[in-house]
């Protein structure tokens, strides 16, 4: 899994005008069984997304076609992360 941490690169109103498009990618991923979980910071300063594949590769691969980057409104970083405790232990994606 990989966490890919957004920090926008804009005002919070320019960011908010690509959010549609944004959300329809994320429900893309979703679709595909990529997402484990996703959400906007608090203070909105940014995103989360758990993605659910193996690479740094395929996690940039896949962010690189976000609407926010393409459009210069934020940055992502990507942290392998695998969950030894909790809920997602063992996690599997759904069979699309």
């Amino acid at each position: 899994m990989y966490l890919m941490i957004s920090t926008y690169l804009a005002p919070l109103d320019e960011v908010d005008a690509a959010r549609e498009d944004h959300l329809a990618f994320i429900a893309g991923l979703e679709q595909r069984g990529l997402v484990v979980s996703a959400g906007r910071q608090d203070p909105a300063v940014g995103g989360v997304i758990l993605l659910g594949v193996d690479s740094a590769a395929e996690a940039a691969e896949l962010i690189a076609q976000d609407p926010y980057v393409l459009r210069g409104l934020a940055e992502y970083q990507a942290t392998s992360w695998k969950p030894t405790r909790g809920a997602l232990v063992g996690w599997k994606p759904p069979v699309v």
